[in-house]
């Protein structure tokens, strides 16, 4: 039987900005109709108009709070899991909890924590182990995260990815509950970590002395490189992960991969024997919304009761740098 510790997840809330059609985009950027669905498997996604990644994160977590009727200073810690910052300081934990009700007043802790697209994912490891009941017994993780800046229109295949959006999970830790945190890893092959890049803005690129330029200060991707470390190494990792666990991934009631792209999501369906309607995703309505990709499928589904009180689930996903990374829960 499996083990795990006792932890809930007890509140969750989304944002999405507007939504932004495939024919829309396409129409605006000369692209021929039908290219997005057809290439990057994306009918629409939400693209911001006035928001920061502060608001959204904000409001997800405000979403949160209300859906389990708690305020911020039932929480013991903020923790913000995104690739993406509103400014390279201050922290984007403490810009998203200064933009909540009584966020001001109420000086618990926050801190930033980014493994790119698996930021979620590494975000519930590191509340797992601080959730004691005593210190911490709420924590929030908020994934907010927007892509469309930082898109470079004339590479049609990230043009019609990404999308943008914010999602928040509040973790309880209850010695009552039969909910659990069961297992957590994630290994790093660098061998692909300049596969995903946005190399403007930083220090070695440092915005003084390099003036914008698409090709540098763009999102890019060797997608074809990047499926072929997933399909190499994923099979590996994923026995690993499941070696001293008494279940297999195939037993669990739902999957949750990361929404990295069409052919990214239907790796693990073409690798192993999964259950119809097993391994969830929103790619063709949200498309990829980097780090908040996961909990975004986990938010919906549990809304709309695909995944209930008991279920496992098994999240996994890649991110650049190049990683993978699962998370095994009881919900």
């Amino acid at each position: 039987m499996m083990s795990g510790k006792p932890i809930k997840i007890v509140g969750l809330g989304k944002y999405l900005p507007q939504e932004v059609s495939s024919a829309d985009l396409e129409q605006k950027h000369g692209l021929p109709q039908g290219w997005s669905e057809k290439y990057s498997g994306v009918k629409s996604r939400h693209h911001i108009t006035f928001e920061s990644i502060g608001y959204m994160g904000a409001k997800a977590i405000e979403q949160a709070l209300e859906k389990c009727q708690m305020e911020l200073k039932d929480i013991d810690m903020l923790i913000s899991a995104s690739a993406g910052f509103d400014y390279p300081l201050p922290s984007q934990s403490s810009i998203i909890k200064s933009e909540l009700k009584d966020g001001i007043t109420v000086n618990i802790p926050a801190l930033d924590v980014d493994s790119s697209c698996l930021s979620f994912v590494s975000a519930f490891e590191i509340a797992a182990s601080l959730l004691d009941g005593k210190k911490y017994k709420n924590i929030v993780i908020v994934s907010s995260e927007i892509a469309s800046t930082g898109i470079n229109p004339s590479n049609w295949e990230t043009l019609t990815l990404f999308g943008d959006g914010a999602v928040a999970a509040i973790l309880q830790f209850d010695p009552n509950t039969d909910s659990a945190y069961i297992k957590s890893t994630m290994q790093t092959y660098s061998e692909g970590v300049y596969d995903s890049t946005f190399k403007g803005g930083g220090m070695k690129l440092f915005f003084k002395d390099n003036p914008y330029d698409p090709e540098i200060h763009s999102f890019a991707m060797n997608g074809r490189k990047l499926l072929r470390l997933a399909k190499t190494h994923l099979p590996d990792f994923i026995d690993a992960f499941f070696e001293d666990i008494p279940i297999k991934m195939e037993e669990t009631n739902a999957i949750i991969p990361h929404q990295a792209s069409k052919l990214g999501v239907s790796i693990l369906s073409s690798l192993y024997r999964v259950k119809e309607n097993q391994v969830l995703g929103n790619l063709a309505t949200y498309g990829n919304c980097i780090a908040a990709s996961i909990p975004l499928v986990l938010h919906d589904a549990v809304e709309s009761g695909a995944i209930k009180r008991g279920d496992t689930c098994f999240i996994i996903g890649t991110a650049a740098g190049f990683s993978i990374g699962g998370l095994l829960l009881k919900f």
